[in-house]
């Protein structure tokens, strides 16, 4: 092969690459930079910037009603990839259930943090903040909408 045709092909192996990586930089920095879902029960949520959230799945699909996230605590739905959380009366809050340490699925929510079973990492329950363990990312905000007692996918 011909030098040329050579140095053509490393760089069109460094531009994929080098897009490959821009675009992940781009999804990370849009998955940890929504809001999350902060409004009061029978109010719509803002979505997160990125569409619909950390979790995906289908907007409208409803998730739980109200009643089945007890107030301080909440509940994993691993099928869409979210955590609901009700860190006070009536305020809702939804995150990736992913966790940022090393992608595994967080188990449960308990004392106000979110837990992932694989090295202990905790997640703050209001705002997916790290509270402890070897994660240093927060849980990135997922879009939910609560309307009445039904909370669904935003």
């Amino acid at each position: 092969m011909a030098r040329s045709q050579v140095e053509a092909r490393l760089i069109g192996r460094r531009t994929v690459v080098a897009a490959v990586g821009a675009v992940g930089a781009a999804a990370a920095l849009t998955a940890c930079g929504g809001s999350g879902s902060d409004s009061p029960a029978g109010t719509a949520v803002e979505e997160p910037a990125g569409g619909s959230g950390a979790g995906g799945g289908d907007a409208g699909a409803v998730l739980a009603k109200t009643t089945d996230i007890p107030e301080g605590g909440g509940k994993v739905f691993a099928d869409q990839g979210l955590v609901v959380t009700q860190p006070t009366a009536g305020r809702f809050k939804a995150f990736s259930s992913k966790c940022t340490h090393q992608g595994c699925a967080v188990k449960d929510v308990s004392n106000g943090t979110i837990n992932c079973p694989c090295h202990n990492s905790m997640f703050d329950a209001s705002d997916g903040s790290v509270k402890g363990g070897p994660a240093k990312q927060p849980l990135p905000a997922a879009a939910i909408k609560v309307e009445g007692d039904t909370i669904t996918l935003a």
